[in-house]
């Protein structure tokens, strides 16, 4: 068996872009993955893809930690970025093709399942009724008074975990998220009074309409320095929130936050590979290791896994991508024993379900294990096809 050709195919998807990888072997094998890139650089992975197709055709597709080894060694001087979601977009896709072959879901070939369910919580939940309600076809939320119905809807569906970002209501509602341009408040990212106390108004919305049977999460991404969000952690505080999300490159900076607030802290959904989490887990920065499998590729995320196990450290995986990611991830959930709870969107465009052939069973707060040999799912591509990415 060998690799005749390797694709990239991109599908609007609202307010940002899926992509999905496809290879084919030449006896007709195909192996899907799913490497979107969450803040717009879709040609340059397939710029990438494109850049080493040269040492992927030709190859056993069931080689996959050799051919991954040779696109790292390729792209040394250049790691991380969408040069590596390029590669676990390959790597994802050749787990996909081998299953297949061997009759058996990808979750076989990383030790077995640990679990047949996944607890799971509702991700942007609210955030994408604030910026992108146009897309997902739902009232837009506009101000605090939102929340408690967004909160019924949340207990009403059965899902007893949520993570949110910060909304700011007022002239405009928008998200805060100054780190990625798409607010005001950088590049300094200070966390002013009238911020902070906005801040607290929405988490202690979210809280007293929930209540406390249903765990919330508020992810800061980049959006502070190191300063605004040991303020923001201190005043949270008193809300009992299952973590705090935040982003920093500093294991240290992360360490320093961690031990200076009294809730916990999930990071790491924007680290690649073992080598950029070691020093994470080693310096126990973090409380809740957070990692991609779309970014990192499922045998490298597995090997992630086993070290933050060493270091008594469960992982929560980052995955706000299609229902495809969702089953990619679920198979690497499945098979870590140190599993805190998985990611998943619900909020999103009319047309998530049609681009897929399976979708994700989710009752009570818990996702069903997949089944059938690789993913479980396949990419529609006439589908794909019909919803084009035209920037």
């Amino acid at each position: 068996m060998k690799i005749a050709t390797i694709e990239a195919l991109h599908c609007d998807a609202g307010w940002r872009v899926w992509t999905f990888i496809k290879i084919v072997s030449d006896d007709g094998r195909i192996g899907w993955s799913e490497c979107t890139d969450s803040h717009g650089s879709p040609r340059a992975i397939e710029g990438v893809i494109k850049d080493l197709q040269h040492l992927v055709i030709g190859k056993d597709p069931r080689h996959v930690e050799k051919i991954f080894w040779d696109l790292y060694s390729a792209t040394r001087q250049s790691t991380g970025s969408v040069i590596q979601k390029a590669i676990a977009g390959i790597e994802n896709a050749l787990l996909d093709i081998k299953a297949k072959a061997l009759g058996i879901p990808v979750y076989e070939l990383l030790g077995g399942p640990v679990r047949d369910t996944i607890r799971v919580y509702w991700s942007h939940c609210g955030t994408s009724r604030v910026r992108a309600a146009q897309f997902v076809n739902q009232e837009p939320i506009q101000s605090l008074e939102g929340i408690a119905a967004m909160a019924q809807e949340v207990k009403r569906r059965g899902f007893n975990a949520i993570k949110t970002n910060i909304a700011l209501f007022g002239d405009k509602p928008h998200i805060y998220m100054p780190a990625f341009g798409k607010s005001e408040g950088g590049p300094e990212l200070n966390a002013d009074t009238a911020l902070l106390h906005d801040i607290e108004m929405y988490v202690a919305a979210w809280r007293e309409a929930l209540g406390n049977d249903v765990d919330l999460i508020l992810d800061l991404n980049f959006n502070f320095k190191t300063e605004g969000f040991i303020k923001i952690g201190r005043m949270l505080e008193k809300y009992n929130l299952l973590w705090l999300e935040m982003d920093t490159y500093d294991p240290r900076a992360l360490r320093h936050i961690k031990d200076s607030i009294r809730i916990p802290i999930c990071s790491g959904e924007n680290l690649y590979g073992a080598r950029e989490f070691r020093p994470y887990i080693e310096h126990h920065a973090m409380d809740v290791v957070s990692v991609d499998v779309s970014w990192n590729g499922a045998w490298q995320s597995k090997k992630i896994a086993d070290l933050a196990e060493l270091y008594e450290m469960n992982v929560a995986p980052h995955n706000h991508h299609s229902h495809f990611g969702t089953f990619m991830t679920a198979h690497f959930a499945a098979a870590i024993p140190n599993l805190r709870i998985l990611e998943v969107d619900i909020d999103d465009v009319a047309w998530k379900d049609e681009i897929v052939t399976a979708l994700p069973h989710i009752e009570n707060s818990m996702l069903s294990l997949p089944t059938g040999p690789g993913w479980g799912i396949e990419v529609n591509e006439e589908a794909v096809k019909a919803h084009p990415w035209l920037k």
